[in-house]
């Protein structure tokens, strides 16, 4: 909570000085560098911090260089086992590699000089992060990477990009899907380049960078460019670089938990975009898997509201439906519509989910805080204590310390059932009298005493505990079953006791625009008991003889049983369903650094919902 609120005051402070992006940069790389002179733990928060916060700014900035050495930094601390697999495969190809560049780039200077074009010509192997996520994102091998291999034209004008471009095409044969234009469409971070993909003669793709001198400055070093020296003018570009930022910053001002606004801010800071149209022809860039509800807050949030669906590319499509870049995308709205809760399970972009999130708020707390206040009333008439009686002063006393902050939102916790009615009520008037017979058994009010009424006694999860409530029913959350170890937070559901999430699940994002409902929960101290989890892995591997013989060797060694096995194969590729019985974070880890380093395994990931 502290790490994330540093992190929000740092933000707001660096949207008022360019100087503050630039040195917190500059100090985070130097950070990466000396890294390894600190503790195993802190390298690990401040490598993840890294690659989630500091390397996507310096990305949205432009400034490439940075970007790039602080990913690669960052991704050999964060997952080790996985930086040096792609390390080890790279390396066993790098003079093979080396070598083929050199052919093709000797191959193309010859035609340049042919053309009479003067350009410079880079050839190298792409950075290991970048390769690493297309693995992750492709489940594929190493030797599948189309751009695994680049080479850089910088040449002396537009006109000249394009017809380098066509130099190349006639080359070598292009890749379908393959060809971009970000001289004509920049990205949102004004990167301008011609990207293609081509396979050479002996059937080897590679990645192929077209740019004139002031192009490739920019994508180097981006806003730092002009700002190295003292009285460099400062360029529009530079400008709308800084306004995206102060723009994301602004959006997330309003909300209140530090936790929160980390979170959002990760979308926006996240690199993926797509482009799509209105049918005007305006741009609108969205993060990667937006829908048409993030669309249609980025027009107005009035549209957003009133969003009952969408038309793209002339067809009418779900709301849910994710736009692809080219789409042109019209939203049909209607008066007096409103946002629905299921609009967080859609909503992409972080204004959306703000807009969504802060109309909810406002409605149904509204709700809450009058529900909250007519459970007080009644309390108070059974023990005959008079609500008009208690100071303005000592009602924000008591909510300050139920770190409530406002006597409304002590309110709203006592409606969403997070606060005892009874305990308020007792901490306002410490005299009162003893309960109207007649209410005897409505007395206890609360949180506890409705699950128990609701669910009669003694159903919970005994390996979980609501801090501060012995008796209430726990359960674990179906979205993303955690297991003992990994950080935990409870949510109040209604009439069906404490939900409890994953601090990593998707879905604890949704549940942040109610904090009235959050509940701090922790594991029960472990008794020795045996107990397991079932957990689901899918394993990204080769179709080869004994692979799966040497899975199940590698689970059964580490004395863990399999509830269930299923393999699925595909053009030489296998995706391997298993659910184990797991003891805690650490046994899972154990299992899955082993299936890792099996020859022919490509990555294995954890299915939250089984």
């Amino acid at each position: 909570e502290q790490q994330a609120e540093n992190l929000r005051k740092m933000m707001l402070a660096m949207v008022d000085d360019i100087r503050v992006v630039l040195i917190k940069l500059a100090d985070r790389l130097h950070n990466m560098r000396t890294l390894e002179h600190l503790p195993p733990e802190r390298q690990q928060k401040i490598a993840r911090e890294t690659l989630e916060i500091y390397a996507p700014i310096a990305h949205r900035l432009g400034m490439g260089k940075i970007r790039g050495e602080l990913e690669d930094l960052g991704f050999r601390y964060v997952d080790a086992i996985a930086y040096q697999r792609v390390h080890d495969a790279v390396e066993a190809r790098r003079k093979a590699g080396e070598a083929f560049l050199s052919r093709v780039e000797s191959v193309f200077r010859d035609k340049l000089k042919e053309a009479g074009i003067t350009a410079t010509v880079e050839s190298r192997i792409k950075r290991l992060y970048s390769i690493h996520k297309k693995l992750q994102r492709q489940h594929i091998a190493v030797e599948q990477v189309y751009d695994l291999y680049a080479m850089r034209v910088i040449t002396p004008s537009v006109q000249d990009c394009y017809a380098v471009l066509g130099i190349i095409h006639n080359l070598w044969r292009p890749v379908p899907g393959r060809i971009k234009d970000f001289i004509a469409m920049p990205r949102p971070n004004f990167y301008q380049s011609l990207h293609t993909s081509v396979i050479a003669e002996e059937g080897t793709p590679f990645e192929v960078q077209i740019r004139t001198e002031e192009m490739h400055k920019m994508a180097e070093e981006g806003i730092a460019a002009h700002w190295k020296y003292k009285d460099g003018p400062v360029s529009a570009q530079d400008e709308q670089r800084l306004a995206w930022l102060r723009q994301v910053v602004e959006w997330q001002r309003d909300v209140s938990d530090p936790s929160e606004f980390l979170s959002t801010l990760k979308i926006d800071l996240y690199p993926e975009e797509v482009y799509t149209f209105t049918p005007k022809g305006k741009v609108v860039v969205l993060p990667r898997d937006s829908s048409p509800i993030d669309f249609a807050y980025s027009v107005h949030t009035e549209v957003g509201h009133s969003c009952v669906g969408a038309k793209v590319n002339g067809r009418m499509v779900p709301l849910r439906f994710k736009l692809h870049s080219g789409d042109i995308v019209e939203i049909l709205t209607q008066a007096g519509h409103k946002p629905s809760r299921d609009w967080l399970a859609i909503a992409k972009s972080s204004r959306a989910r703000n807009k969504i999130k802060h109309w909810l708020n406002v409605h149904q707390r509204e709700r809450a805080i009058e529900i909250g206040r007519k459970l007080i009333e009644k309390e108070a008439r059974k023990y005959r204590v008079s609500l008009k009686d208690i100071k303005d002063e000592e009602l924000q006393k008591i909510a300050s310390d139920y770190g409530a902050g406002r006597p409304d939102d002590l309110m709203a916790g006592i409606g969403y059932g997070k606060y005892s009615a009874r305990q308020i009520l007792g901490r306002m008037a410490p005299a009162a009298g003893t309960p109207l017979a007649d209410e005897e058994q409505e007395r206890a009010g609360g949180l506890a005493s409705v699950v128990r009424r609701v669910f009669g006694g003694d159903q919970n999860n005994n390996a979980i505990r609501v801090k501060g409530h012995g008796d209430l029913l726990v359960y674990r959350a179906r979205c993303c079953n955690p297991i003992r170890g990994e950080s935990i937070v409870g949510y109040v559901t209604r009439g069906k006791g404490v939900a409890v999430h994953a601090v990593s699940c998707p879905n604890v994002t949704n549940l942040l625009y109610e904090p009235e409902r959050r509940i701090d929960v922790e594991w029960a101290q472990d008794d020795g008991a045996p107990s397991a989890y079932p957990v689901k892995l899918t394993v990204f591997c080769d179709d080869r003889f004994g692979m799966l013989k040497q899975i199940t060797a590698v689970i059964s060694d580490t004395q863990t049983n399999i509830r269930n096995i299923e393999a699925r194969t595909s053009n030489g590729q296998a995706n391997v369903d298993i659910v184990l019985d797991i003891a805690d974070l650490k046994h899972l880890e154990n299992i899955v650094n082993g299936v890792r380093k099996i020859p022919g395994v490509h990555d294995v990931q954890r299915l939250q919902k089984i």
